[in-house]
């Protein structure tokens, strides 16, 4: 046997800054398991750091110095902070990402009897990597529009944490040959989930004048939500996977975790936002922070709550005309001094296809975060906009990677371009790499999601500075 030196058999340690970031991580993307929970998650975080919540229906009273935010439909926020020396016509550093990932959503009629089975109506959202949703345990989650006693329409968050629902996999021996070769389910025939297949259940009919849901995943529901079957008005409900979140690799090096694919972008900008807006950061009194959590990005994006709804520019006009009696003369000026980092996860190059990349533009994990090329505007980024990003993460002596796709292959898109188009503010596409994107189960780099973080956050810092240099 080969005798190795002690130094050979010493796994390399993470930084003690990268573990506590990535514990705080985990625990996050174990709470967010929807876009519901995300956005409940990240409320709990900016509450705790004394950002104030406000409604889109009130007259904004906002303050120099004031740490804000607003949701809308539950699954997009928007938070930001007014630096104490703003004025009207000032830049806004903004960082948008997305909180919904590919899942398998339940249709509004929740069940159906399919042969001796009661069986979860699903309907893909999203293009995932569906067969990795088969043979997994799986939960549910989402959100319950309920009857108060008061007669009040309220909404609750519902959470079912064990394993009630599954999609097995047709037994090798009754599949043909092509089928065992290319996995190609009929979503709508196969992707159904088994619920239960008590005879009692299959029984049920369903009465309009009555409910439109089956006693069975009714009793699953207001057990959990702690309300009564008689007061539930609709519920809008997904699979989710009971795998949990953790550190894996023989050094804890990487991540493995569903909803990756946007949820560590959520994650790292609104850390970057608390974490600049503490008292005395330098270079964040002059502009105002902000971050922009949207719902939809998966499927385009156009609608009430994505990034291609007014929410954005909206949002830009009130915080303006809080502060400024000009009309928008001064918030045009503010665009031209703006910008917004699309943050959304990028493809590391996958040892086991190296061909699929660009190999002079090829991430690797755990190098840092990524600036995302596209000449056919599928990105945002332009030389500008990756010149200012490069220049933020210099000046805190951070790492940046650079990616395009191969020539002779599609690109993927981000809220980037729609955002850019919307308000023609200078915009860079970024984000940290991972693989398995758009899988039930993804992984990503542990100190990736520190570098992110703190890329993000040397934004905050330095954008007013550094653009103060450009001459274009």
């Amino acid at each position: 046997m080969s005798e190795f030196c002690e130094e050979c058999l010493r796994l390399p340690q993470l930084s003690s800054e990268a573990i506590a970031f990535g514990e705080d991580f985990v625990n996050f993307m174990n709470e967010a398991c929807s876009p519901y929970h995300a956005i409940s998650a990240v409320k709990t975080r900016l509450a705790e750091a004394e950002f104030v919540e406000i409604l889109e229906t009130d007259r904004w009273n906002l303050q120099r110095g004031g740490k804000y935010f607003f949701i809308r439909n539950g699954t997009s926020l928007i938070a930001f902070v007014v630096g104490n020396e703003y004025c009207p016509g000032n830049g806004f550093t903004m960082v948008g990402a997305h909180t919904d990932s590919p899942c398998l959503r339940i249709k509004p009629v929740h069940t159906c009897v399919k042969g001796d089975a009661l069986v979860l109506n699903t309907q893909p959202y999203g293009g995932g990597l569906w067969h990795t949703w088969f043979d997994r345990d799986l939960g549910l989650a989402g959100r319950v529009i309920f009857r108060t006693a008061e007669g009040m329409i309220d909404s609750r968050l519902v959470r079912i944490n064990r394993p009630v629902a599954r999609i097995p996999n047709l037994a090798i021996h009754l599949q043909s040959a092509s089928e065992r070769e290319s996995f190609a389910p009929n979503l709508h025939e196969h992707a159904k989930a088994i619920l239960t297949m008590n005879p009692g259940t299959l029984a049920f009919k369903f009465n309009d004048s009555e409910t439109k849901f089956n006693p069975c995943l009714l009793a699953l529901v207001c057990e959990e939500c702690k309300i009564s079957p008689q007061s539930v008005v609709d519920m809008e409900l997904q699979l989710i996977d009971l795998q949990p979140s953790t550190f894996g690799g023989a050094s804890n090096e990487f991540i493995f975790s569903g909803r990756l694919d946007n949820l560590c972008s959520s994650y790292q900008c609104t850390r970057a936002l608390i974490d600049s807006s503490r008292s005395g950061t330098p270079g964040t009194a002059s502009n105002i922070q902000m971050i922009m959590l949207f719902d939809h990005e998966e499927v385009g994006s156009q609608s009430i709550n994505g990034a291609g709804s007014s929410m954005f520019m909206d949002t830009l006009r009130l915080i303006d005309s809080a502060f400024s009696d000009e009309g928008p003369s001064s918030l045009t000026r503010a665009l031209r001094k703006s910008i917004v980092i699309s943050s959304d996860m990028a493809h590391g190059c996958h040892p086991n296809y190296a061909a699929k990349h660009d190999a002079s533009m090829a991430p690797k994990i755990n190098m840092g975060m990524v600036v995302k090329h596209n000449c056919n505007q599928r990105y945002a980024t332009n030389q500008v906009s990756a010149t200012l990003f490069r220049e933020f993460a210099r000046l805190e002596n951070l790492k940046i990677q650079e990616f395009t796709v191969r020539a002779d292959a599609a690109c993927g898109t981000t809220i980037g371009p729609i955002t850019a188009g919307l308000s023609g503010i200078l915009t860079v596409d970024v984000g940290s790499p991972q693989f398995s994107m758009h899988s039930i189960r993804e992984m990503m780099g542990t100190e990736d999601v520190l570098a992110g973080f703190l890329s993000i956050r040397a934004a905050f810092i330095h954008h007013a500075e550094v653009a103060s240099k450009f001459k274009f």
